[in-house]
Order: structure tokens, then sequence, then C-alpha cells
């Protein structure tokens, strides 16, 4: 039988990213279990599409996540990424609100 992922990997690039601002795309490969290509391409459309941000620093990248972003399934669009974040453990200083 193939594993089994409650989580696209997607939103595991994301959760990790959310709890670990520095985190590498080696890290996240070991972690997720997935080539470091393949976590190039997710970060590429995390940032494509605007759930995350990017900054240089030195010779490493610092991700910032938008928990306002909304989630794009049919049925939970005016709900944004931040509760699914808060529901597997992220904590934000403030609290994610729904979209309007």
């Amino acid at each position: 039988m193939p594993e089994f992922r409650f989580l696209t990997n997607h939103a595991l690039v994301l959760s990790h990213i959310a709890r670990q601002s520095r985190i590498t795309a080696r890290e996240l490969s070991d972690i997720i279990g997935i080539s470091e290509r393949a976590i190039h391409n997710i970060i590429g459309d995390l940032l494509e599409t605007g759930y995350i941000t990017k900054k240089r620093e030195g010779r490493r990248n610092r991700y910032g996540v938008n928990p306002d972003h909304p989630i794009s399934p049919a049925g939970w669009e005016d709900m944004a990424a931040g509760y699914l974040l808060a529901a597997i453990g992220w904590r934000k200083r403030g609290r994610p609100r729904k979209v309007k």
C-alpha cells in the first residue's frame, strides 16, 4: 500500500517555513522526504501565489508567511492560511483573519 500523507507537500513546506523562517531547501528535503529540486519548485509555487515571501540574508534566505492569504480549494476561499497553520500548531503574534 502506498504511503498516505494527510497534508500535501505544499502544506508541509509551508508549515515548516512558518515554524522556522531560515530553514534551507536541503533541510526541508530531509524532513519531508522529497528531492531538493521538488522543494525548490514548491517554494517557487508558494512565492508566486503569495503564501510566502523571501528575503536574502547573507548566504541564506529568510522566509515570511502571509497568514492572511486565502486557502484556494473550493469551499475554503473565505479562510486564511493562518487558520490551517494554527490548526497544526503554528503560533502567530496576531490572529489570522477571515478573508472577505
